[in-house]
């Protein structure tokens, strides 16, 4: 039958009793199959882990940092894994660093939930969190344009005040202002010379 059509004899079940074929044209039928696999990888968001590194004596500062890249990362729909290793001595006080991962879930708990609770591993601390869903997430404070920038130093300056002019005094209809024009302003002395010199009109022969 397959050759009478001019197309193809396909074994789609094999372990059927019988088997079950198709008379199929099977390039079309490949083509097809390909075209409905990339629809469904459209369709399909791939899971990216990001790793944030801590340390039990983390200074403040860096730690700011740190939720801040997080916070990032879970706004951009990744997962992200928290690590805290401990190095020699510091494995005697295990309970530093549980206090800093508290601290730092508590940060961005707006933004993620953590999978499980944290948990000693070797000589680290390892907790992975997920990014909440979009509407229950809160907006990622750290992405420019999300808010006001600040104001410049120029624009923190307070302006000078100006002070407004001074109107002039009204003069009365029934009085006279006499103009007595500009005052004489006395000569400037020549330079290298007296003003008042009496040897500045004599000529020497």
């Amino acid at each position: 039958m397959a050759r009478a059509s001019g197309v193809d004899l396909v074994e789609v079940a094999p372990n059927a009793m019988p088997p079950v074929c198709r008379l199929v044209d099977f390039g079309k039928y490949r083509y097809e199959q390909a075209k409905r696999e990339k629809e469904s990888k459209k369709n399909q968001h791939a899971t990216r882990v990001k790793e944030v590194q801590l340390s039990p004596k983390i200074d403040p500062h860096d730690l700011g940092v740190k939720i801040e890249h997080a916070v990032g990362f879970l706004c951009e729909e990744n997962k992200v894994k928290i690590t805290l290793k401990f190095r020699g001595r510091e494995m005697a006080h295990t309970e530093y660093g549980f206090q800093v991962v508290r601290k730092f879930l508590t940060e961005i708990a707006p933004y993620g939930h953590q999978d499980f609770e944290p948990k000693l591993i070797g000589r680290g601390i390892n907790v992975m969190i997920s990014p909440l869903p979009r509407n229950k997430r809160a907006r990622n404070p750290y992405q420019p344009g999300s808010g006001e920038a600040p104001p410049s130093a120029a624009e923190a300056q307070p302006r000078p005040e100006v002070e407004p002019e001074a109107e002039p005094e009204a003069v009365p209809n029934n009085s006279v202002r006499i103009d007595r024009g500009p005052k004489p302003q006395p000569a400037e002395p020549q330079s290298g010379g007296f003003a008042n010199n009496p040897f500045a009109q004599l000529e020497i022969k």
